[in-house]
């Protein structure tokens, strides 16, 4: 974006002759929400929504993930999004519950698995987390899974002594 940090605000533009917007009214610039014409459903709130989480929206993202599980309630593909979406917004207690709701409805899931070890880790509740974070680095083998692993086991030691 072109524009010039001024005593009174952001100006946008490439002319000085521009309007000045106020800091408030800049911070309230948000992007609209994407929807692409002709599709409606889960599939397509799906698609939208995962491309919004990786552009790090997820209160946007929530918006159309709800609507679609309400229609869709054991979605898991929509449940993992939301799950990341509140992960997003450090909704660490939302998050856990449908983490654990993916982990139980397929033990498999080494990402579900591994974001609930972390969703608790986040809160503290590093007993808890241990064990999904261990599984996790069992199954997939990742350099990242084994760091959270170490990295929780270091932090049950500290709290030891």
């Amino acid at each position: 974006m072109n524009g010039w940090n001024t005593p009174e605000g952001y100006l946008v533009g490439r002319d000085v002759t521009e309007t000045v917007m106020t800091m408030d009214e800049f911070d309230e610039l948000s992007a609209p929400p994407v929807v692409f014409p002709g599709l409606l459903g889960p599939e397509s709130a799906y698609r939208t929504a995962y491309d919004l989480l990786a552009r790090r929206f997820p209160v946007e993202a929530l918006d159309l993930i709800e609507p679609a599980l309400a229609e869709e309630p054991d979605n898991a593909g929509l449940r993992t999004l939301r799950a990341w979406a509140y992960l997003l917004r450090a909704q660490l207690t939302r998050a856990e519950d449908d983490l654990r709701w993916l982990v139980d409805n397929d033990p498999s899931d080494v990402w579900a698995r591994h974001a609930l070890g972390r969703a608790l880790e986040r809160q503290s509740r590093y007993e808890d987390a241990l064990p999904h974070l261990r599984l996790a680095a069992v199954m997939s083998d990742d350099y990242d899974h084994h760091a959270a692993v170490f990295r929780v086991e270091r932090l049950i030691a500290s709290r030891g002594d």
